[in-house]
């Protein structure tokens, strides 16, 4: 692992309207649809419904104020909390939670995660149980022992974090000091699922260039089980958009528990 000198997710400006627009929106001219939006919901919703991951609380801390992710989670979990290191972050998500003017549509989102599902005629029904599952935005910081405090929340059955890992830590040690710090939201035997990407230096925000942390698939296994996780589910997604605006080779879906 190792990183380069490009501005810092957490730390410098972020446009968080242009993220979802660049990397997750329905425009024609948006090429990530396979490898940031469909690959990955396809995976999380195969995995919970293998019913090996279940239970009452899922915490979720994840690049941007991308929610693709939990409609698969809204599912199987009856609370949700998502925590993000910006404010704008947090105020895009309170704009589409609360449907304000402006706010950002998933609408091709939960189409495809209701087709999946088999239950084409219920996207509407989908964003609202979504919408109804989450219980708090909580705007949180890093270099705080409890990332949410003064906020007190309840432990996970499931934590999910998307990205988050490798826009923040500008090292391997970084990286597993902030794992930890992730892991301390789990309960006992409770589920990590990570999805990030490979052998990536840099993604294009607008005109900025931001970090990613590179790691390959050895790196990444090996932190996760020296951190006292076993690995249930690794899969990998060979990359298939064309664009320079991200350097990475594959979209990597990780799956993990902690035995106590």
């Amino acid at each position: 692992m190792d990183s380069t000198c490009h501005k810092f997710y957490h730390v410098d400006d972020f446009d968080s309207r242009a993220f979802l627009d660049t990397y997750f929106s329905d425009k024609p001219e948006m090429v990530f649809g396979d490898d940031a939006l469909k690959s990955p919901m396809e995976k999380l919703h195969h995995i919970f419904k293998a019913g090996h991951i279940k239970g009452e609380t899922v915490i979720d801390i994840s690049i941007g104020p991308m929610v693709h992710f939990l409609y698969s989670a809204c599912e199987f979990f009856k609370h949700i909390y998502l925590l993000r290191f910006t404010e704008k972050c947090v105020m895009e998500l309170n704009r589409w939670l609360n449907t304000r003017t402006g706010a950002f549509q998933w609408n091709h989102a939960s189409t495809y995660i209701t087709a999946l599902e088999g239950n084409s005629d219920q996207c509407e029904d989908k964003d609202m149980k979504l919408k109804t599952a989450i219980k708090q935005i909580v705007k949180c910081d890093i270099k705080k022992e409890n990332l949410t405090d003064p906020v007190v929340l309840p432990q996970a059955d499931c934590v999910i974090s998307a990205g988050m890992l490798d826009v923040i830590s500008k090292d391997q040690d970084e990286y597993i000091r902030y794992l930890r710090k992730f892991a301390m939201l789990i309960k006992p035997r409770g589920h990590l699922i990570l999805v990030g990407v490979l052998n990536a230096t840099y993604f294009m925000n607008g005109p900025e260039r931001f970090h990613f942390l590179k790691y390959d698939e050895n790196d990444i296994r090996k932190v996760v089980t020296e951190e006292g996780f076993i690995i249930d589910h690794y899969d990998t997604i060979k990359r298939k958009a064309v664009s320079d605006l991200c350097d990475y080779e594959a979209v990597i879906v990780l799956t993990a528990h902690r035995e106590k």
